[in-house]
């Protein structure tokens, strides 16, 4: 293993969570879109930690497997600390996957998602040169915090847990905030010191601190306490979800996005929207979803991981997943955008039009009452309303080619593999089975009866009856 050293990062995540009450560890439960875990790793490697350890323990498996499909190609390596004995084991399980890393270490909480890059980067470049920089927090209330005892020059000598804290100890308000830098030979020397002789049997990470006082030194990093906060519940999971999602939508809003309402606005970290969009209340923007300059989102509308050029319109209660649009289109409302969907310039998709794996030309239009799968529908087609494309056969898929021009009436059913040639009409209520020439008429319905005199006669046979 080749040697190292800069920052590397150990993020403690295998702890189970029993107050989330869930049969799923606190660190898969999702905060806009990600697993909570994702947040502390992900700042790590914003501010160049390389390797990051996750230390793993509680469905070990179930969180290695969604930090690394959430985060592929990153220099995560995992660790797993069987047995929970405290925090200083958990860190100690990380140090055979750190052996030849001979920098800065970065030891972060998993359940911490409201952490800025910023702070971890101050707090380890308070660690360049130091034994030991830890994060602290001033409360009002420090209840359940491990406080901060400082030494008659104002320097950390310790760090006291509130169980093993006398009455004078606990009226103390700065706490320790659960974030630390360390030199790597400095911390696997002083956690082979660590010993469990306290309230809770375990073995503290906080008891870095005295050590490296009784030696070259600890410091100090006041951080906001927001950034430190821990989830630990369901209820503070969605108070960091609103916290992460308005910290969003600010940095949106001072780009030169409209945000009607920020209070009933949901978007992932990541999603990108261009200049002079509008975003309607209860809007939810998730995944890689990229929204172009000038579009219009209306309200309800949901877009996981699609990509919508400028200038498009979005009307209200439209939903799309992997989902490609062209500029100036205009969808819904109601409409259902299912994976595979292409659409080109100045498309329409209206109101409950669905499409599946289909691909729309140019001024192709599909405004009421469709559903268009497995298709490949040229420039400037009519979609007629009520028009089904009949891809399943019950056992395979099969694509429908709409050529352009093309003009396809209302209640047509167009049964796949079929191919509409360009310039076509297919007369309203056709049921069309077979291939249509370019510039034919196609009309696949039974000739209609009229039976004159019919309605009285019935209502006469059925009072004789009576």
């Amino acid at each position: 293993m080749a040697t190292s050293s800069g920052l590397a990062a150990v993020v403690l995540a295998a702890g189970k969570g029993t107050r989330m009450k869930s049969r799923r560890a606190k660190l898969l439960h999702e905060a806009c879109g990600r697993p909570l875990g994702w947040y502390p790793v992900k700042r790590a490697l914003e501010a160049g930690a390389s390797p990051v350890v996750v230390v793993v323990g509680h469905q070990a498996d179930e969180v290695r497997a969604a930090l690394t499909a959430a985060l592929p190609g990153a220099p995560l390596r995992f660790a797993v600390q069987a047995e929970q004995l405290g925090t200083a084991h958990a860190v100690l399980a990380a140090k055979e996957a750190l052996a030849a890393h001979r920098g800065r270490i970065a030891i972060l909480s998993g359940d911490t998602p409201l952490l800025r890059v910023e702070t971890l980067r101050a707090v380890a470049d308070a660690g360049v040169g130091a034994a030991l920089a830890l994060a602290t927090m001033t409360l009002a209330a420090p209840n359940g915090y491990g406080r901060v005892v400082r030494d008659g020059r104002g320097r950390p000598a310790r760090v006291v847990e509130e169980r093993d804290a006398s009455d004078a100890e606990r009226a103390i308000r700065e706490v320790n905030a659960g974030l630390y830098c360390a030199d790597a030979a400095f911390l696997w020397e002083a956690l082979a010191r660590v010993g469990s002789s306290n309230a809770q049997r375990e073995f503290y990470l906080t008891d870095l601190v005295a050590i490296a006082a009784a030696g070259p030194g600890a410091v100090a990093v006041p951080v906001p306490a927001e950034e430190a906060a821990g989830v630990n519940d369901r209820e503070e999971l969605a108070r960091a979800a609103r916290i992460l999602t308005a910290r969003t939508a600010s940095a949106l809003m001072k780009a030169g996005v409209t945000i009607e309402d920020p209070a009933r606005f949901d978007c992932d970290e990541g999603v990108e929207i261009g200049a002079d969009t509008v975003i309607e209340p209860d809007v939810r923007l998730r995944g890689r979803t990229r929204v172009g300059a000038g579009c219009r989102i209306g309200q309800g509308s949901i877009l996981q991981d699609a990509v919508l050029a400028d200038d498009v319109t979005v009307r209200p209660y439209t939903v799309m997943e992997d989902a490609r649009v062209g500029r100036g289109a205009v969808l819904g409302p109601f409409a259902r955008l299912r994976p595979g969907t292409d659409l080109a310039e100045d498309v329409h998709v209206g109101n409950f039009v669905e499409t599946k794996k289909a691909r729309l030309g140019k001024g192709a239009k599909a405004n009421h009452l469709t559903y268009l799968g497995d298709a490949e529908i040229g420039e400037r087609v009519n979609v007629g309303a009520g028009t089904i494309t009949c891809n399943y056969d019950g056992e395979k898929k099969h694509p429908t080619r709409i050529g352009d021009g093309a003009f396809i009436g209302s209640d047509s059913i167009l049964v796949a593999p079929i191919e509409i040639g360009a310039g076509a009409y297919v007369g309203a209520g056709s049921v069309v089975t077979k291939a249509v020439p370019p510039g034919a008429l196609a009309v696949g319905r039974a000739q209609q009866v009229n039976k004159e005199g019919w309605v009285a006669a019935r209502r006469a046979r059925a009072q004789r009856k009576e």
